[in-house]
């Protein structure tokens, strides 16, 4: 059975913004609560990702600041909540490989990039009369009106061994990289992570992916 997308009392259409580093669970989090609700998921990571797929497929290094935006701007990107296609060709499982993860907070470090895929993020919100949308600026720069806002944080060390549950790997190694990650996204000049002033701050790391939703549903406007 369907659900009518939720609004609040004005008729405004309901975002649900979740920022946070890499590993911490929003996109487990985000889409669960998406279903709770009746409304459409949207992970943005994934776009830069994506982004990042079609530079590599292009042979173009990532590095390559213009070459990279242009990318960005004539990249064809579907995403459906649980598939990403980039230029007709699925990529789903390819945007989550090494060889992505390495290069992709240089792509997300491009201001040009950054500038076209929060167009994308803002369009597909307007298109599909809210949502549940995650990242690292969601509530900081691409919707700072959300109707909630949440930082979904995790111990770095929680964060890799959920990561290698995942994919497989060293939980020194994973847990490594993501620190690195982690200082690479929270030091770039344009939409740095960070925990916004108003942005509710959820530490998933030791709660079951149902407490933490439950948690979320309970902050959400009357």
């Amino acid at each position: 059975m369907s659900v009518d997308p939720v609004v609040d009392a004005e008729r405004r259409p309901v975002i649900v913004a979740i920022d946070g580093p890499a590993g911490a669970g929003k996109s487990t989090v985000g889409r669960a609560v998406a279903a709770r609700l009746g409304l459409q998921y949207l992970d943005t990571g994934a776009m830069y990702r994506a982004v990042t797929f079609a530079a590599l497929r292009r042979g173009i290094d990532p590095g390559d600041a213009d070459d990279v935006a242009a990318v960005s701007e004539a990249v064809e990107l579907e995403l459906d909540g649980s598939s990403v296609m980039v230029d007709g060709v699925d990529a789903t499982v390819e945007i989550r490989g090494r060889e992505v993860t390495a290069a992709v907070s240089a792509v997300a470090a491009n201001s040009r990039v950054r500038s076209e895929l929060v167009r994308r993020q803002r369009s597909w919100v307007a298109e599909h009369g809210g949502g549940v949308v995650e990242g690292r600026d969601i509530g900081t720069v691409v919707f700072p009106d959300a109707t909630l806002k949440l930082y979904v944080t995790a111990s770095p060390r929680v964060r890799a061994e959920r990561r290698v549950a995942d994919i497989g790997g060293d939980v020194a190694e994973v847990e490594a990289s993501i620190i690195e990650r982690d200082r690479k996204d929270s030091t770039r000049a344009d939409s740095p992570l960070t925990e916004g002033s108003d942005a509710i701050v959820v530490d998933t790391t030791d709660m079951s992916i149902e407490d933490v939703v439950h948690r979320v549903l309970g902050l959400m406007p009357a």
